[in-house]
């Protein structure tokens, strides 16, 4: 029986990666085995691994993260914490979502949604 799903994402430089996880995001760093991150906010778990040549604005990678309430606030949270370049609009998409995505240092791509229907 499968249980969770966590994503394995890349880092370029481990400290501003913590930092931004932390201190722009609200994640707590778990554990960290050097190349090897470990990293948690409300049941959500990320895992981070050194990629030192990866290019940001090459990168391919993204998650998306469901959001269960609350993500008009998540929103205005971000917003103000960081520069408004890295973080997308509030929109309601055809889909059924409530959606905005955060670009982070590394180029992933994090897309927070909430069902709205």
């Amino acid at each position: 029986m499968l249980t969770s799903v966590v994503p394995k994402l890349p880092f370029i430089n481990k400290q501003q990666t913590v930092d931004f996880y932390v201190n722009q995001l609200g994640f707590t760093v778990r554990s960290d085995y050097g190349d090897y991150l470990i990293m948690d906010k409300d049941g959500v778990e990320l895992h981070f691994f050194s990629f030192p040549t990866i290019v940001p604005a090459k990168s391919d990678f993204m998650i998306y993260v469901r959001v269960s309430e609350g993500i008009e606030k998540l929103y205005d949270g971000y917003l103000h914490s960081m520069p408004t370049f890295r973080v997308t609009p509030l929109l309601t998409q055809p889909w059924g979502q409530k959606e905005f995505s955060i670009s982070d240092p590394n180029g992933t791509l994090l897309t927070f949604g909430q069902a709205w229907r």
